[in-house]
């Protein structure tokens, strides 16, 4: 089978291969590579092409993500993520595609349950198996950060304690380094230094608070380290160009991110 997309070359998809286009990029799939494309569809209910070609099987499936504020790892993704199904390789990735599939075709009690479920762990090991894959050649950006294991705890210490008073020195000591090869490795690979990224950090959570539950401000201020919702909503207004509240009385529709 193939798919291409204007602009771009064409891939040979294979049995068991998994295909993410972080941004919904337009394509379009074949039989093979050179056949013409002969019929247009959007994605919607299933449906069945009739042909003379070989039965296949395609499951597709969409995420969706806010568009005012993404995490920098989501905006370093390509168009196409394509990652062929190799035998031992990302065993993970390939249970999940296995057992999301057997739920789809056998419905069964708890299915419901289970599918959105598979379907938040299918985009864990597929980001996973992509990072994994640029970590054998001189990895850079998150694929870097994740590989450094320096850096890697440092950011472990800040997305599970936002609420923390960080300072560059208390990250060295969590991650075993001097300050100056912290900071060097963290702006080198995340994109930033340490503490810029963690008022990023705490503003994509207070975010997802805002959006998520109906928690008050000041309780969302404490929980990513605030001690003033006064200095809360300043910090919040100057990522977002709006305040807190008006952030949650807003309607975000977030686009499609198809699998």
């Amino acid at each position: 089978m193939g798919a291409g997309w204007t602009g771009g070359a064409p891939l040979a998809l294979g049995v068991g291969d998994v295909l993410f286009m972080p941004r919904g990029a337009d394509h379009y799939l074949v039989d093979s590579l050179d056949s013409a494309v002969t019929e247009m569809a959007r994605p919607g209910e299933p449906r069945e092409v009739a042909g003379a070609g070989v039965r296949t099987a395609l499951l597709c499936g969409a995420y969706e993500l806010g568009r005012r504020r993404s995490h920098p790892l989501l905006d370093e993704l390509p168009e196409f993520i394509h990652l062929p199904a190799r035998l031992g390789r990302h065993p993970a990735l390939r249970g999940a595609v296995d057992l999301l599939a057997a739920e789809i075709a056998e419905p069964r009690p708890g299915s419901d349950a289970a599918v959105p479920a598979l379907l938040e762990m299918l985009l864990l090991f597929i980001l996973r198996a992509w990072f994994e894959e640029r970590t054998h050649d001189r990895p850079t950006g998150w694929a870097g950060a994740f590989a450094d294991p320096a850096v890697a705890a440092a950011l472990r210490a800040v997305h599970e304690e936002p609420a923390r008073a960080w300072t560059v020195p208390d990250l060295s000591d969590i991650a075993g380094v001097s300050r100056a090869t912290l900071a060097r490795r963290f702006t080198m690979t995340v994109g930033e230094p340490p503490l810029a990224y963690v008022t990023r950090w705490r503003m994509l959570t207070a975010a997802r608070l805002l959006r998520d539950t109906d928690a008050a401000l000041g309780a969302i201020a404490r929980k990513v380290g605030y001690t003033s919702e006064f200095a809360f909503a300043k910090a919040f207004k100057r990522e977002y160009g709006m305040a807190p509240g008006q952030y949650r009385r807003t309607d975000d529709q977030p686009p499609l991110i198809a699998v």
